[in-house]
């Protein structure tokens, strides 16, 4: 094997699946019993009147073992589709993130200048305290968030990632 099929790298799939009771505990159930982990995790239904969600998940491991869990999917009977898009679509990917900073006098300033810089909006606030909410590229957020921890981080509430495939093509 070369070095490019042993690279563990992340990688962001897109579910197509009936929305039904019990197919996103299906979904999770092949992942944990066969190890791999979700790095992410988003769901919601995109199609009302054709009573369809997608399922986002980030996951890591090498081509092999994405393809092993690409193929494992596509077996299960309420999927109608798997989207490699890391591989195939060239995505957008974007989170929202709540980020609660709480501090007073020069860091309470730092951290308003910084959400300034980040587009970060103020969501709530108090003499004690801001709430951001900032959205963007997963490496932003975490950047966001570490500049954040010496100004008082508090608390972060994650989306988890939305990625869809560029392009006129529909999964």
């Amino acid at each position: 094997m070369t070095q490019n099929q042993n690279s563990i790298a992340q990688h962001t799939l897109a579910v197509l699946v009936d929305n039904e009771p019990g197919v996103l505990a299906r979904v999770i159930g092949l992942f944990s019993g066969r190890g791999y982990n979700i790095d992410s995790l988003t769901v919601s239904e995109t199609m009302h009147e054709k009573h369809l969600s997608r399922i986002t998940i980030a996951t890591t491991g090498s081509p092999m073992v994405i393809e092993q869990i690409r193929n494992q999917l596509e077996r299960l009977v309420p999927v109608h589709g798997v989207t490699d898009l890391t591989v195939e679509g060239n995505p957008i990917a974007r989170e929202l993130a709540l980020v609660k900073v709480v501090g007073k006098g020069d860091k309470r300033v730092e951290s308003l200048r910084l959400a300034e810089a980040f587009r970060a909006q103020v969501v709530d606030a108090s003499t004690e305290h801001f709430i951001f909410e900032i959205t963007g590229r997963v490496s932003k957020i975490e950047q966001f968030i570490t500049l954040m921890e010496p100004l008082g981080l508090a608390e972060v509430a994650r989306t988890g990632i939305a990625a869809i495939e560029r392009g006129p093509e529909a999964m």
